[in-house]
């Protein structure tokens, strides 16, 4: 019994300092965080995107089994090739990952980077069948298959019983957040945009807490690579900080891209919202 006191005892020192040195750790990052000038700022090495400047949770990259998608620009017209699997049984009435209820009657498909609501013919180029189908989901995560499709959807390109297919992908067009009908097609692609890209990107450049500073910069790199330069007046607690970035990419990769030619020291990608 007095070894069991004495291990309870143990343990709930061990536990408590434990306890004790997290939160200090967290408390002094914090702080640090909080406590730092705009110029220091302005220094920092590049940095990847604020996740909080992600305005929609299925937009913005994920990673699964250790590799990194990229939701980004696709056009109508454009066109793919890969493996086609289905799901069913073990996921309808679930969530997909833009928050609808999957049903696997429903004329969807999952897509590890269109965008959501993206409309695409599936051709089987192994029933010689066609099916059109909306993208809702994320995925599928297995070798050089490109798109999950719907149990109702691989019922018409006659692929259930064998699971899977060789596909061609076409994309049709682009329905509105919300519209989960597959409506008129001719129309679709008459009216409807004729390409989508999740969002602006921007990328920062330099920062000042002067705003003449700001304005030479701007005005010497405006153009540059056919990006516009604007000047961003933020707050930075009680002081203004002037934040210059070159604007316009059409995807996070584009925006990664340049960042990673090391054109400017210390320039990161944000979120042009």
């Amino acid at each position: 019994m007095l070894n069991k006191i004495v291990l309870t005892i143990l343990l709930a020192t061990l536990i408590t300092g434990c306890s004790t040195r997290m939160s200090k750790s967290y408390q002094s990052k914090h702080v640090k965080a909080r406590t730092q000038t705009p110029s220091s700022i302005s220094s920092q090495p590049k940095s990847n995107i604020p996740k909080k400047q992600y305005s929609h949770p299925t937009m913005k990259p994920y990673t699964v089994l250790g590799k990194k998608y990229y939701p980004t620009i696709v056009r109508v017209g454009d066109e793919f090739n890969g493996i086609s699997s289905w799901y069913g049984p073990n996921f309808n009435g679930k969530l997909t990952s833009n928050g609808e209820i999957y049903d696997m009657h429903a004329m969807t498909a999952a897509h590890k980077t269109l965008p959501m609501n993206t409309i695409v013919r599936v051709n089987s180029l192994d029933s010689g069948k066609s099916t059109i189908v909306r993208i809702n989901d994320r995925g599928p995560f297995v070798g050089t298959r490109i798109i999950d499709l719907s149990n109702a959807a691989a019922h018409k390109i006659d692929m259930v019983k064998k699971g899977t297919a060789n596909v061609h992908l076409e994309i049709l067009g682009f329905q509105d957040v919300g519209q989960t009908e597959i409506g008129d097609i001719s129309d679709l692609k008459k009216n409807g945009p004729s390409e989508v890209y999740l969002g602006s990107y921007a990328v920062q450049i330099a920062s000042f807490s002067k705003m003449s500073g700001a304005i030479i910069t701007q005005e010497k790199h405006d153009g540059f690579e056919g990006h516009k330069a604007i000047i961003k007046d933020t707050g930075f607690g009680d002081k203004q900080l002037y934040r210059v970035w070159l604007s316009g990419f059409r995807s996070e990769d584009e925006a990664r891209d340049f960042v990673k030619s090391d054109k400017y020291q210390y320039d990161f990608i944000v979120r042009d919202e």
